[in-house]
């Protein structure tokens, strides 16, 4: 692995399961403590942790020496009740200790990476944000300007169907916006997220340097991703439509919803793939099945907690900004009920400040969420760890219990 954060395809490293035992170039998870066999004769005085040797061997005469233990069979270690130490703290030259991480390791680390990077996070996200939402707002304003504002109740079969499709076209362009903005904010974070883990800081200069050669595979691949989903819908949901059979259409629909989770799960981890294994989109693609096999549903309930988590940020977001704008520049509540509110300046202008803020919060997140899990898989099935490591510049990890 280069220092750099575009890590190399780890080659003939293991990815269709998980590492058994621990390796000889691996830090043991009980820092180098083993267990004795049944022939082994221990003593029962123990030099303390972090100075222990082999059955037999004599201490350093100048070692302190805690007081004995009652012997109960075993016998008492340092450490704890029947323990053999404490694990030592795995090393941590960045936002995420270097070995397999738990939910909350997760959630944190994507978090401090905000908290400490926020000046390369926050002008990336900011930015993004508000050329979408500025956009977003004016395709609003003047497509759905003209649009009669009514109940459907009092509204002409023509003017039912102009505004449908008016309102088709605005959530389209404003999705196309959006998608576009997130594959740059989701290829620059997934920069900043790799230095992060290693303790280096990025300059959003070289995180735009760094991310922009595979900026069109990212493109690509998401793309690819959903012409896959669409054409999918297809096979399972047209045919009903086709033949008129209201049934048919039902059983399409219900089974392309869980093969759309299923398929959004296997390939999760295919964007920090691309990026920061420089791969093309379909050894992406490869590489993220792979890192998913056998822990599907481990990373399903880390992305819809994060999902939850970012809802419910957007919402108490939003709806603050959404009343601020309603009460103050339009109609109050009865604007909201209405659809007034979808055309008039102010209500559209504080609602999409609210939007800005939350993406600005809630994209970061996501990100490194799932740069995280991408690493965590890595760790855990191919030892990532050791080669992070050697990244961050720290001697002899692997050898010495970390």
């Amino acid at each position: 692995m280069n220092d750099s954060p575009g890590w190399a395809t780890p080659g003939s490293s293991p990815s269709d399961g998980d590492r058994q035992g621990t390796p000889a170039d691996r830090p043991a998870t009980d820092g180098g403590a083993h267990r004795p066999t049944g022939d082994s004769k221990w003593s029962a005085e123990q030099p303390p942790p972090g100075q222990w040797s082999s059955p037999g061997a004599t201490p350093p005469a100048d070692a302190p020496r805690p007081p004995a233990q009652p012997a109960n069979g075993w016998g008492q270690q340092p450490g704890g009740p029947g323990g053999w130490g404490h694990q030592p703290p795995a090393a941590k030259p960045g936002v995420i200790p270097l070995r397999p991480l738990g939910l909350g390791e997760i959630l944190d680390g994507s978090v401090a990476t905000m908290r400490t990077h926020w000046r390369s996070v926050v002008p990336i996200t900011l930015v993004v944000a508000t050329v979408i939402q500025v956009i977003s707002v004016l395709v609003q304003k003047f497509m759905l300007n003209d649009l009669p504002i009514s109940s459907t109740g009092d509204m002409t079969a023509e003017e039912v169907i102009d505004s449908l499709g008016s309102s088709l076209a605005v959530s389209v362009v404003n999705q196309f916006i959006q998608v576009l903005g997130t594959i740059v904010v989701t290829a620059m974070l997934t920069m900043i997220f790799s230095r992060a883990i290693l303790g280096q800081h990025s300059s959003v200069s070289t995180t735009w340097r760094e991310a922009r050669p595979q900026l069109l595979r990212l493109i690509g691949l998401t793309l690819l991703l959903a012409l896959g989903i669409i054409l999918l819908g297809a096979v399972l949901v047209l045919p009903g439509a086709l033949a008129g059979n209201a049934g048919l259409i039902v059983v399409g629909f219900v089974a392309w919803v869980p093969l759309i989770i299923w398929l959004g799960i296997k390939f999760s981890l295919a964007s920090p793939a691309l990026m920061l294994e420089k791969s093309t989109v379909i050894k992406a693609f490869t590489r993220s099945s792979k890192l998913v096999r056998g822990a599907w549903w481990r990373v399903f309930g880390i992305t819809v907690l994060t999902a939850l988590i970012a809802f419910m940020v957007a919402l108490m977001v939003l709806a603050f900004f959404q009343m601020i704008g309603a009460f103050a520049f339009g109609g109050g509540i009865y604007s909201l009920a209405d659809g007034s509110a979808q055309t008039a300046w102010g209500p559209l202008i504080f609602f999409g400040i609210g939007l800005i803020i939350a993406q600005t919060i809630i994209m970061p997140i996501q990100s490194g969420v799932t740069v995280l899990l991408y690493v965590d898989q890595r760790i855990r099935r191919e030892g990532l760890d050791l080669e992070l490591a050697r990244a961050a510049g720290i001697e002899n990890y692997g050898t010495t219990g970390g």
